[in-house]
């Protein structure tokens, strides 16, 4: 992943010298197993636990030979232990080493991924707890709906990010595992004891069977919760852009002193955080679809799987850390504007009670039919005139003949629509 979508801390995990490290790791743990079992004389595992090294250009150069990167790393970690390296690998094959490297790659990613989800859940919270009260128009296809609380808005998001921690917790637990069962998987050359031994000291579990490789739906089920993820954020996003737009302005991303909006126009204030958060959300997608093509795959192996992982693995882990810190940020610096909000609330002069009113007319002995028909009569004549709806429906003698006046203006009240969030906050957790 480009340096601009990257945090340090993430892209550690995925650089050239961290993936040697995990591999020398592996390599390490299957030699101190076949110690445990008395495979490896004790005088030779110490030299390889003592020597066991490896140098980054020196394996470039090794690899130009050899034009196989696992052969390239074991030759030169050889050169530094000596004779004793003839129990490097021994009993391996290459997907022994890269797949249960990946494994530890993958965890490592995947616990950090985690720490920001959880984060971003516990920020979500205090902006519900925020705006419980603070009422706003609900839309249905864009149009005005009903008056919500805005801040179920923030506790709709919560709740996704808490599933969302859920289905990643298992995707973790999906990826931690390794394998030491040798070419095709049958451990021919090594028995499955130095396999539980050798995960356990990578804090794995090994995978019950495997081919030459760990099953790559493991690796799908994994990139399909990022792209989950990434999804929930573009939800996250999509909502703020709406909410932007000049004809809205309930919210805005946060616009710092010194940052300009456009090159030619000197008012715009755009909402380019979000904007980039959509965007970046199409990669996850895709990189979650090539993960899922990679299942398939000839017989015990081929590698057609290789090149994509070396891709998708490292930028999806990288992308959606960025993305969820860029969300964190952007959520905890959202400028909220409940004035417009009710400036917005009162734009159709009343059409928002029109539910209201209609059930009040079914409740007082109208069939459905005919309470419908008079509330949607005065509810077209307000659109077509932008006139008052509530003058429209109390001039309406269908209607006043069934309502008082008094009940009439009691419908046109907003608490309704905030009586049951305390219930919904419990249900989720947030009060």
């Amino acid at each position: 992943m480009i340096p601009r979508y990257s945090k340090p801390e993430m892209e550690r995990i995925w650089t050239l010298e961290n993936r040697y490290e995990c591999w020398l790791e592996v390599e390490l743990a299957a030699a101190r197993a076949m110690f445990e079992k008395g495979i490896i004389p004790k005088e030779d595992w110490e030299t390889i636990n003592i020597k066991a090294d490896f140098d980054t250009n020196r394996i470039d150069e090794l690899e130009q030979i050899t034009k196989h990167d696992v052969i390239a790393f074991l030759t030169n970690v050889g050169e530094n232990i000596g004779p004793a390296s003839r129990w490097l690998h021994f009993g391996m094959t290459s997907s022994d080493v890269l797949d249960t490297a990946t494994g530890m790659q993958l965890k490592s990613s995947g616990e950090l991924i985690l720490t920001e989800i959880s984060r971003l859940a516990e920020i979500l919270k205090l902006k519900a707890r925020q705006y419980k009260n603070t009422i706003c128009m609900g839309r249905s296809h864009g149009i005005h709906a009903e008056p919500t609380s805005f801040g179920l808005k923030f506790a709709l998001w919560y709740e996704e990010m808490q599933r969302n921690i859920k289905r990643l917790n298992e995707a973790i637990e999906e990826v931690s595992v390794g394998k030491f069962s040798g070419a095709v998987g049958n451990f021919a050359h090594l028995s499955p004891e130095i396999e539980e031994l050798a995960c356990k000291y990578l804090d794995l579990h090994p995978a019950n069977v495997s081919t030459q490789i760990i099953q790559r739906d493991r690796y799908a089920f994994f990139l399909s919760v990022l792209a989950i993820i990434a999804s929930g954020i573009e939800k996250i996003a999509l909502e703020i852009r709406h909410l932007q737009r000049t004809e809205v302005h309930e919210v805005e991303e946060n616009f710092s002193k010194g940052q300009k909006g456009s090159s030619a126009m000197p008012h715009k204030r755009n909402p380019i955080v979000s904007e980039q958060l959509c965007g970046l959300a199409r990669i996850l997608r895709s990189n979650a679809l090539s993960a899922i093509e990679n299942n398939a795959l000839w017989h015990e192996r081929d590698i057609s799987h290789s090149s994509v992982e070396r891709i998708i693995l490292p930028d999806s882990c990288i992308l959606i850390h960025y993305m969820l810190d860029r969300t964190c940020s952007l959520i905890e610096n959202l400028i909220v504007y409940p004035e417009n909000m009710q400036k917005n609330l009162e734009l159709t002069k009343g059409l928002v009670f029109s539910q209201a009113l209609l059930l009040h007319l079914v409740q007082s002995g109208l069939t459905r039919e005919n309470a419908y028909s008079f509330v949607q009569q005065e509810a077209m004549k307000s659109w077509e005139t932008d006139s008052s709806f509530l003058d429209n429906v109390l001039a309406n003698k269908e209607i006043t003949s069934v309502l008082a006046e008094s009940e009439i203006r009691d419908i046109f009240s907003y608490e309704r629509y905030l009586r049951n969030v305390d219930y919904i906050y419990k249900r989720c957790g947030i009060l």
